[in-house]
């Protein structure tokens, strides 16, 4: 049952955690590789480069919004287009870091594969969860159709620092998840860029 809530903690964790992490403006610039056929050939580079965990430590995600007349409604569209697909990376990435976490304890407990379960449980329901601290950081409008684009990023070192934060959790699992936090960027950067 303890190692039951040590992965409970986890999520709840990691959902404070998103709620606590603040992202600020930075390097807009993506590094990824180059996409065929450009979405659109006279927008930025984060147009074309599309969502993803990137090498300069953040999840970026591209939204877009085409046929919307109104501007605001436009925006807004875009926005929430941005942060789903950052969600869509996050979740990957933290399945990731859960799946390495849950293979470090059943190494060192071979009775905890009830844990396993639980743990898949949990992360079902932390995927259906808002983003937090996930900031628009640009805007773009292609002027040959009048969509609108979106670019959100969520920070990896503002989402570390915050586990520091995390009263609750555990302090192995908080070491663990810190200590981990990079090689599962990595890892999920590595994958991406064999697309």
């Amino acid at each position: 049952m303890k190692n039951m809530n040590s992965a409970a903690k986890v999520f709840v964790c990691i959902g404070a955690t998103l709620a606590l992490t603040g992202c600020g403006g930075g390097n807009k610039n993506v590094q990824t590789a180059a996409v065929s056929a450009p979405i659109a050939a006279a927008g930025p580079a984060w147009v074309n480069q599309g969502s993803g965990a990137f090498k300069d430590g953040n999840f970026y995600g591209v939204g877009i919004a085409t046929g919307v007349r109104n501007r605001a409604l436009a925006i807004d569209t875009a926005d929430s287009r941005a942060r789903a697909k950052i969600a869509e990376v996050f979740n990957t990435y933290i399945a990731k870091l859960s799946k390495d976490y849950m293979a470090s304890t059943t190494a060192g407990d071979m009775k905890s594969s009830s844990e396993e379960q639980n743990v898949t449980n949990s992360l079902k329901s932390f995927t259906q969860m808002n983003l937090s601290g996930v900031v628009i950081v640009d805007h773009w409008v292609d002027s040959s159709d009048g969509s609108m684009f979106a670019l959100a990023k969520l920070d990896v070192a503002g989402v570390k620092a915050s586990l520091d934060k995390a009263a609750e959790l555990d302090s192995k699992v908080r070491d663990y998840v810190k200590a981990n936090a990079d090689k599962a960027f990595d890892d999920l950067t590595a994958e991406e860029a064999k697309r």
